[in-house]
């Protein structure tokens, strides 16, 4: 096969850039496999000895998966076209068919054609209409959920909207709810903002590197990248053009490598949470070199850059059920878990999240600890104004004692680093992990005294233990 000048084939729908792979007469397939540098990259055999994703199901919700392709025959199910076109198996558009080889190609023939990172796992093939407004995305979650996915790639993205669509944000904690994994594409157009759904809490958002492991040029970036993984010259499967494999860009082929990835760990520890399987995949990271300052998370790298066999192999306990992914509206689960050492981990402490100003700290054994000296001393210090008050009133007429009354325990804690709770400025649009109202019950924040009556505690003993935000 010989590369031909980049042309953008997929427009807006999709989150890659496509150059053509076109047809020579005397180019042999193994061209393809050898032009598949990911392959080495991240050294195959040695993953595929440990796992390959059998028995996982992973719903790429795009344009439709091409089922008769030679090299992921077999490995894709009939799939969903909620606008009833039958583009889940017909699809007039080659992305999702190029995801879905990225993720469970197997190749065909001697070492020919392209191979994907999870060969022995199922691609259910979920059609989305176009990549405008939330369409379809809402709906395919739901339907890929309810039929058996266990990871969802999205590799999808749009600007459209001034906030997340709440049938959108449903979705996602649908996913949640059923513990599902939610895969997807930060953007491809250097901007400083990512696209949705990636951008959604409790999303797992991936950004793109390239041969040298540099991010690539026009991968978004923002606060919500988690991860990245290779996106410049893969070779993918696909109609294209004249021929049935095309070269892309972009962080689509990122995302559909993380997915594959995923479902390799679901595969290996089928009893971890899709928290957990996400806590993997981003303590594994390799951390990069060109981070700013050495500091993670960085907005272009997330938490570094996807290594599936020590995502596999390295030992890195369960923690937290939600892992580093943002808390979902609706899921009942904590504001914001950390992961690596706050979860129990034994993670290298470079890669532990900072902890959200959404999180409330819960008090520890030391407070009620201290609690308990506090309140044996106010109860020493009652008896001993007891004792005197018996002398004095043996000696003398007895003065009026005055009240005793307790003043507030503490005044009003600020919230970490001045941030308020489920605040902030609009980020792109819609705000970072955690732009939705406050959950019922999430604790609000507290009004200064002076603003309100600070309140008077005349039967408590000193020392009462207080949740610290």
């Amino acid at each position: 096969m010989t590369l031909t000048k980049a042309v953008r084939l997929l427009g807006a729908t999709t989150l890659t850039g496509a150059l053509l792979l076109s047809a020579a007469p005397t180019a042999s397939a193994d061209q393809v496999r050898d032009a598949q540098w990911t392959n080495a990259y991240f050294d195959l055999d040695k993953v595929w000895s440990v796992s390959k994703g059998d028995g996982v199901i992973v719903a790429v919700i795009d344009s439709g998966v091409d089922a008769t392709h030679p090299d992921i025959a077999g490995s894709v199910l009939k799939g969903y076209d909620p606008s009833g076109t039958g583009e889940n198996e017909h699809p007039t558009v080659a992305h999702g068919t190029s995801m879905a080889s990225l993720i469970v190609g197997h190749g065909h023939g001697n070492g020919a054609g392209v191979v994907g990172l999870a060969p022995s796992a199922k691609v259910l093939p979920v059609f989305k209409e176009s990549a405008s407004g939330g369409d379809a995305i809402p709906e395919g979650i739901k339907w890929a959920v309810t039929h058996g996915a266990k990871v969802i790639n999205i590799s999808q993205g749009s600007y459209n909207t001034s906030k997340s669509k709440p049938e959108l944000t449903e979705a996602v904690a649908y996913a949640a709810q059923h513990d599902v994994l939610i895969v997807a594409a930060a953007g491809n157009d250097a901007y400083d903002k990512v696209g949705s759904p990636a951008n959604e809490p409790g999303v797992l958002a991936v950004a793109a590197t390239d041969k040298t492991g540099a991010v690539w040029s026009k991968s978004n970036y923002g606060p919500q990248v988690m991860i990245v993984a290779p996106g410049a010259e893969i070779v993918a499967a696909g109609a294209c053009g004249s021929g049935q494999y095309c070269m892309d860009d972009g962080t689509s082929d990122a995302t559909a490598y993380v997915s594959a990835a995923a479902a390799l760990v679901r595969a290996k520890f089928p009893d971890l949470t899709a928290g957990q399987v996400a806590d993997r995949l981003v303590k594994s990271a390799k951390v990069p070199g060109g981070g700013q300052g050495g500091k993670l998370p960085d907005p272009h790298y997330g938490y570094g850059v996807l290594s599936p066999y020590d995502a596999l192999t390295a030992d890195i306990p369960a923690g937290s059920p939600q892992g580093p992914l943002a808390a979902v509206a609706g899921t009942g689960g904590d504001a914001s878990p950390t992961q690596g050492a706050a979860t129990g981990g034994g993670a290298d402490p470079a890669k532990t999240l900072p902890a959200s100003p959404n999180m409330v700290k819960k008090s520890s054994s030391t407070g009620l600890g201290v609690g308990v000296v506090l309140a044996v001393v106010g109860l020493a210090v009652i008896l001993l104004v007891i004792v005197l008050v018996v002398v004095l009133k043996s000696r003398r007429k007895p003065a009026p004692v005055p009240p005793q009354g307790m003043p507030p325990y503490g005044a009003p804690q600020a919230w970490p680093g001045g941030q308020q709770p489920y605040g902030g400025q609009p980020y792109g649009g819609q705000q970072p992990y955690g732009g939705q109202a406050p959950p019922p019950g999430y604790p609000q924040q507290p009004q200064p005294y002076g603003q309100q009556a600070p309140p008077q505690y005349p039967h408590q003993g000193p020392g009462g233990n207080q949740q610290q935000r």
